[in-house]
């Protein structure tokens, strides 16, 4: 007869959970991950995006997310504020984003011209 004690780590709570309160979510975090907006802009472009992807994204720097979600969270910003805040920053950098590549591929077609005409006169 071979018997084998459990350590405190092996012992999983009934109905195989862990800790319950571990597993709760804020009500703050919840109405940002079931608040969605149709993003018309980037990677999001006519996808419906939760306002926790949003402030998650590449578009708002951590500096942003964190002051956000802190005056969110105080009750200092309404959950419709911090949307648009959010919009407006995604979009805004979306647009710079737009304006850049436009600038570099612009810039790119004028020295191929450029290039054209120096070619051109050297042969004259």
């Amino acid at each position: 007869l071979i018997s084998v004690k459990a350590s405190k780590e092996d012992i999983v709570p009934a109905g195989g959970e862990k800790d319950e309160d571990s597993l709760k979510e804020e009500p703050w975090e919840t109405a940002l991950k079931t608040t969605v907006v149709e993003m018309e802009v980037g990677e999001f472009q006519g996808h419906r995006v939760s306002m926790w992807d949003l402030l998650h994204s590449r578009y708002i720097p951590e500096e942003n997310r964190k002051e956000l979600l802190e005056l969110y969270q105080a009750g200092e910003l309404t959950l419709e504020q911090v949307k648009t805040v959010v919009t407006t920053i995604v979009t805004k950098a979306e647009a710079a984003r737009a304006e850049q590549l436009a600038n570099a591929n612009s810039l790119r077609a004028e020295t191929v011209v450029a290039e054209a005409e120096h070619i051109h006169l050297q042969e004259d």
